[in-house]
């Protein structure tokens, strides 16, 4: 069957069976959720059975009528098993650290087994993600790299848990639809302008590749540029000397929407997002200014990713 087909029978045939809407978590998966149909090799071996079945009673030999019904009781207890692998698992998490769009996000789903039982084989789908999991001590994960395009909340679609064991006689699957809103952060800008300068007390002079005061001379170090060799120290000294120099930083960088308004929309957070990360880089306290609120100053994991936050939840109209 062509994979196109394939999969409109697949998304109509999941249209049909719920969840339909976002499910609060955990998700308990009773026998009624449980589907389970005969594979490909599962009819293939079905037809195998019913001909060995009909020759052995036309030619009334015994021995090759027990061995096809011993092989069908096999094959009917592999459905059966297929169908315990899913009955009873619990789907208790799912969540993923925040990430910038554009960058595949790394959807954590936790499974349980309500008995503790062993379940192997587990195939988990989200979309065009997919992922293993096996629970050898009754619990287990499974991570699925979702894609994201743009920033946001990203609801994740319903999520496949399929498996195939212990034969590939059955294919047994069920849905779960859990409610976890995940956030992609904005894209930042690839070439960014430098930050601003920043002001406020407790400014002071750092040493800059790109300062324009001499701060002091230094050993040389591979890959400095040759017109920072101060090279009449160097000859005094023995050794090459390089001039560093120094510019005068503010204590605290402002990161202000408003002197960003020749931008469009999306281009300033962009921006925004490329500064936060470049303050968070070189330990600058900075302030997130963006319209009706503030945030800041303040630098450190939490303050990145609230004012990553925040420009991901902008509207896309906004002045």
């Amino acid at each position: 069957m062509p994979d196109g087909l394939r999969a409109r029978l697949r998304r109509r045939l999941d249209s049909w069976t719920r969840p339909r809407t976002p499910e609060t978590l955990p998700v308990a998966i009773d026998r009624r959720r449980v589907y389970v149909v005969p594979t490909g090799f599962g009819l293939f071996f079905a037809a195998l059975l019913a001909a060995m079945g009909v020759g052995a009673l036309n030619d009334n030999n015994n021995p090759a009528l027990l061995l096809a019904l011993l092989l069908s009781g096999a094959a009917l207890a592999s459905l059966l098993v297929a169908h315990l692998q899913l009955s009873g698992l619990r789907v208790v998490a799912a969540g993923a650290e925040p990430v910038p769009a554009g960058e595949p996000l790394s959807l954590r789903v936790h499974l349980r087994a309500a008995d503790g039982r062993e379940r192997r084989g587990l195939r988990v789908e989200c979309g065009e993600a997919t992922a293993s999991a096996s629970l050898a001590d009754g619990a287990g994960e499974a991570v699925l790299e979702l894609p994201t395009t743009q920033r946001g909340w990203l609801q994740p679609q319903r999520l496949r848990i399929s498996t195939r064991q212990p034969l590939g006689l059955a294919f047994a699957w069920c849905l779960a639809w859990p409610q976890a809103q995940l956030l992609v952060y904005p894209r930042p800008e690839r070439d960014a302008p430098p930050l601003p300068s920043g002001g406020g007390e407790g400014s002071r002079a750092r040493p800059h590749v790109a300062g324009d005061e001499p701060h002091h001379l230094r050993a040389y170090r591979q890959g400095d540029p040759r017109r920072n060799i101060a090279w009449k120290p160097s000859a005094r000294h023995g050794s090459l000397l390089v001039r560093e120099h120094e510019r005068r930083e503010g204590a605290e960088i402002v990161l202000d929407w408003r002197e960003l308004a020749s931008l469009p929309v999306e281009a300033r957070i962009s921006r925004l997002a490329r500064w936060v990360d470049e303050a968070e880089r070189r330990n600058r306290r900075y302030r997130l200014r963006l319209p009706g609120e503030s945030l800041g100053p303040a630098q450190g994991p939490a303050h990145r990713h609230a004012c990553l936050r925040a420009l991901a939840l902008l509207p896309h109209a906004v002045d």
